[in-house]
């Protein structure tokens, strides 16, 4: 078994033949069944995997779904216009950097979807590339943003450029709710809870999934998923340390400090 340490993107993980721990159902769930969702979760814990494999699958990529759930649920595969805001890598505490950096995705999107001369802010041009990559790919878009709220956490001790994260981060995300003719799906993940923040005062049509307990293990690992997944590996570990299987695995609920959602454990 290849274990994915550190590997984040859905397509590499499958294509390489690394283990997966199938959370497709829920993408077929969500995709199925609304529109505009917001998970928080803290880092190290899946979420990137999560928004890669949701890019994945609005992309049509049938082939990298074959042998999990959501391949016999999905019948239909079509590709869509997306734009995936990764904010999990930059360094927001210089007075510019999250300018820049959304600067940078619009500036791509730019290039293939077109502009405006009048499109002078990062909304404005934001709200134009949407509409525009709509309507030249005849579907609508679909928008993933991985860690919302690192520009606001990484200057706590700032308040002032805190101040102007947060007022440029509650413009940008405005525009989901102004150009919702033009959205197919839109999905945000963050390390606090939105309601906490300011940013997305304009956006109250986000549906929260952070303690749904529909959603609970939709990322990290619980219990059964190891046992179903990895009883190798945990054959493999007990065989090492001259133990039993159930002694490894009480020794791993012992060292790792597992999260709880209701009644469920996740690692």
């Amino acid at each position: 078994m290849k274990y994915p340490i550190g590997i984040q993107n859905f397509e590499d993980l499958r294509r390489n033949g690394y283990a997966y721990v199938d959370k497709t159902h829920f993408v077929y769930k969500l995709a199925d069944e609304g529109k505009y969702y917001f998970l928080s979760r803290p880092r190290r814990f899946g979420k990137s995997l999560f928004l890669s494999t949701l890019e994945a699958y609005f992309n049509g990529k049938k082939e990298l779904f074959e042998g999990l759930a959501i391949y016999d649920l999905e019948t239909e595969w079509k590709q869509y216009p997306i734009f995936h805001i990764d904010l999990n890598t930059a360094n927001f505490r210089e007075e510019g950097s999250l300018y820049n950096v959304l600067n940078d995705y619009l500036t791509a999107w730019e290039d293939k979807y077109g502009t405006r001369e009048s499109e002078v802010t990062l909304p404005l041009r934001f709200k134009g590339v949407i509409a525009r990559a709509a309507e030249k790919e005849g579907r609508n878009v679909v928008i993933l943003v991985d860690e919302y709220d690192k520009p606001i956490l990484q200057t706590l001790q700032n308040e002032k450029l805190q101040e102007d994260h947060r007022n440029q981060l509650k413009a940008f995300y405005s525009v989901l709710k102004t150009q919702d003719r033009y959205i197919k799906f839109a999905f945000l993940t963050g390390v606090t809870k939105f309601g906490k923040v300011s940013v997305f005062s304009d956006l109250n049509n986000l549906m929260d999934l952070s303690m749904d307990h529909r959603y609970i293990s939709i990322c990290g690992i619980t219990e059964k998923e190891l046992l179903d997944n990895f009883k190798e590996g945990i054959n493999e570990l007990a065989e090492t340390y001259g133990d039993t299987e159930e002694a490894t695995i009480t020794k791993l609920k012992e060292r790792y400090d597992g999260y709880h959602f209701e009644e469920h454990t996740i690692g």
